[in-house]
């Protein structure tokens, strides 16, 4: 008898592990995708500044009327780990690319419910940037380095300046030189 309170012990033990491990499989489950891009480039972008949301906040109407322009809000890409020691490449521009304003000509086009207006963009120097044309080259430090720009709304010259939410997009490119 002793023999078999054992074996009922040990079928009981081996049970309850089961039934432990099954619970344990059901507390919850999910998928991590990792992703990314290998460059052939002097500098890595840093983690977070390849796709940014840039607010330009809440602008009145009467500020942007004959083509006035809100305060500009600074926007920044960051680069890590440049060696352009090892490289050719000791400096880069930006190619900023986007549907253009019909409004505001140089402009990057608003949609949404809002019209009349257009983002502007200008460079750490405050020169503007022109779409689809590299902007000043600026020098490579080994390291981190920082790109600055600056974006701002600029309402049309004449004409109706319609009051709503505004969203618009740019895509950007390095080169290396």
């Amino acid at each position: 008898m002793n023999a078999v309170i054992k074996k009922a012990m040990a079928s009981m033990a081996l049970l309850a592990a089961s039934v432990s491990v099954v619970h344990a499989a059901g507390a919850g489950s999910g998928t991590i995708t990792f992703e990314g891009e290998i460059l052939e480039a002097a500098c890595s972008i840093k983690p977070g500044n390849s796709d940014q949301t840039v607010p330009l906040g809440e602008v009145a109407k009467s500020q942007l009327e004959t083509g006035g322009a809100s305060t500009p809000k600074v926007f920044e890409i960051e680069l890590t780990g440049c060696s352009p020691s090892s490289l050719t490449d000791k400096t880069v521009s930006t190619t900023f690319t986007g549907a253009e304003s019909v409004d505001v000509p140089g402009a990057l086009g608003i949609t949404g419910t809002a019209s009349g207006a257009g983002v502007m963009m200008i460079d750490g120097s405050g020169t503007a940037v022109t779409l689809g044309t590299p902007t000043k080259t600026q020098l490579i430090q080994a390291g981190d380095n920082t790109l600055s720009f600056s974006a701002f709304l600029r309402g049309k010259g004449t004409g109706t300046i319609t009051p709503g939410a505004f969203a618009a997009v740019t895509n950007f490119s390095l080169t290396y030189k």
